[in-house]
């Protein structure tokens, strides 16, 4: 498993990665300007990309992790867990942010195993299932 900064050679296989879990390519703007931006990070396997992960640092000038995505064929795998760790390591700042669904209770047990501590809510996003805010704060020594 290799985790890098994407290239822009890595965009078809990130749009098509998007496409085989939300089924359509909505967000390819997105993961376009994210690699342009320095802020995609991709986790290869075997020379193929199995997932990555979106960041930007506009969350009151604080990093935010906006998007994970992992092939379905590559679940299970510790991908998205290596994607947040990586990620942790490169960033700036005492604190990281993220977000998922209340109903994502996967990704709820990720970030609690990962250090992260429940921050807040925003109601309305979608609807009946409200976006739960996530904060890892990290100590001088950690930075």
């Amino acid at each position: 498993m290799n985790i890098e900064l994407a290239k822009k050679s890595d965009l078809l296989d990130l749009i098509h990665i998007d496409q085989a879990v939300i089924g359509n390519d909505h967000r390819a703007a997105l993961i376009d300007k994210s690699i342009h931006d320095r802020c995609c990070l991709v986790c290869k396997i075997e020379g193929k990309s199995a997932g990555f992960l979106l960041s930007n640092n506009q969350f009151f000038e604080h990093w935010f992790i906006s998007l994970v995505i992992v092939h379905p064929d590559c679940r299970k795998r510790g991908i998205a867990r290596e994607l947040f760790t990586a990620f942790e390591e490169m960033a700036d700042g005492n604190k990281i942010f993220s977000s998922t669904n209340k109903s994502h209770s996967i990704m709820h047990h990720l970030f609690l195993s990962l250090g992260y501590e429940k921050s807040g809510f925003i109601d309305n996003l979608d609807e009946g299932d409200p976006e739960i805010i996530y904060v890892k704060k990290r100590k001088e020594k950690d930075l």
